[in-house]
């Protein structure tokens, strides 16, 4: 690749330092054309892509800027008014600059586009480029969950797709039209939890007292060809205490944190022989005063294992049917043995203080069970149980970046080669 304008200027500037030094201003405001304000480019500037007279491009074109005459680009930003960068490529001979990324349906860019010419003469000029609406009968829709509320430190961020999305170039258009932001920063990533949805968590549990914001930029953006994606309300969330709450197996018992102080330590009943509860880290799910269990639901129906009891202070860690919940009827076995079908039973009043003190996003985990691990998809929230590591293999992003598509990130001048 031919060298650019810039790195010829900079040379002979660095030469001439040598030569009249201390004569420093050669390279002031003086004399050298770079230290110029921008003028007119030295020749014309056009956008690509407009269909017809309504000034409108199809958002399914690329944006190309061309310069002709003797104007070479130097630098080009475009930024629609949601504040996303376009991300491109600038040809080898410096003329033609093309967006790498897709555009948005029905969006208005502000284009900045930096030039020189020959002599390195600098100039500059600001264009306008709109895009016009998506006819699609079947837009891709965007559900952003949870619902908006207070949560324990552990709540995923979720977002369901109405059509599954497989490549992992489709894939990173998604996530990078999907910003999360949070007060304090945190560092967090995407993961594919199928090809139609993603949960996004943080490296560490979120910080106690944090707010969370979840908004997708992805209207209108093309995802594939015919597949556009659709408006989707930005979702708030507050960070409540960190509550953990460690079961131990083996010892029967429970112990209870908040913000890393243990605050209670109650005995419990885990699964027995044939039934016993999974290892790992789980997320509270939901609570329910009252809830009728029974053994058909864990395919035990009619035989000798069979039950059918209307339960209180339920709080459900799996969609499975793991709850914490009060066990009146095993007293006598908390904290001395395990002979549940897999909850974490207690007694009526430590369940009843326990659903009072979490909250869904809470931590529930259990060690030393001879159960299987939590899984980290499909039955409740196990993301926790990946490291950080598999966690970032789950993006479709280089891992461990998140792309908050800001100038610094947009990779707006990459010389094709």
């Amino acid at each position: 690749m031919s060298q650019t304008p810039h790195r010829r200027t900079a040379v002979s500037c660095s030469l001439l330092l040598v030569a009249l030094a201390p004569g420093l201003a050669a390279c002031g405001a003086g004399g050298h054309p770079l230290a110029r304000e921008p003028g007119e480019p030295a020749g014309r500037i056009t956008l690509s892509g407009v269909a017809d007279d309504s000034g409108l491009a199809d958002p399914s074109e690329d944006l190309e800027v061309t310069a002709e005459g003797q104007a070479r680009i130097t630098d080009v930003t475009a930024v629609d008014e949601s504040g996303r960068y376009v991300r491109g490529r600038l040809s080898a001979d410096g003329h033609t600059w093309r967006s790498t990324v897709p555009l948005a349906a029905r969006s208005r860019y502000s284009v900045e586009v930096s030039t020189e010419n020959d002599d390195g003469a600098p100039g500059r000029k600001r264009l306008t480029y709109r895009t016009s609406k998506v006819r699609t009968k079947k837009p891709m829709k965007v559900e952003l969950g949870p619902e908006k509320g207070t949560y324990g430190v552990g709540q995923p961020l979720t977002v369901k797709l109405n059509r599954a999305v497989k490549t992992q170039a489709e894939r990173s258009v998604v996530e990078r039209g999907l910003k999360v932001s949070s007060t304090p920063v945190v560092q967090g990533a995407w993961y594919w939890v199928g090809d139609k949805e993603l949960h996004y968590r943080p490296k560490e549990y979120w910080p106690a007292g944090a707010r969370v914001r979840l908004e997708s930029r992805l209207e209108g953006v093309k995802v594939r060809e015919g597949v556009y994606a659709s408006a989707a309300k930005p979702l708030e969330l507050k960070i409540g205490d960190r509550i953990e709450a460690v079961t131990d197996a083996s010892t029967h018992e429970m112990t209870v944190y908040r913000n890393g102080k243990e605050i209670n330590t109650i005995p419990v009943t885990t699964g027995k022989a044939g039934f016993e509860t999974r290892n790992g880290k789980k997320v509270v799910l939901e609570k329910q005063s009252s809830v009728r269990m029974t053994g058909a639901s864990i395919g035990v129906g009619g035989t000798g294992e069979d039950y059918d009891l209307q339960v209180s202070w339920a709080t459900r860690v799996t969609w499975s049917g793991e709850y914490v919940h009060a066990a009146p009827w095993s007293v006598g076995s908390q904290g001395s043995a395990n002979v549940s079908h897999g909850c974490t039973g207690m007694s009526t009043e430590d369940a009843a203080w326990f659903f009072k003190t979490v909250r869904p996003g809470d931590i529930v985990e259990v060690v030393n069970s001879y159960g299987e691990d939590m899984a980290p998809f499909g039955n409740g929230f196990g993301d926790w149980n990946l490291s950080w590591t598999k966690w970032q293999e789950g993006s479709a992003l280089t891992p461990g970046v998140r792309d908050g598509g800001g100038p610094a990130e947009a990779g707006r001048l990459r010389p094709g080669i």
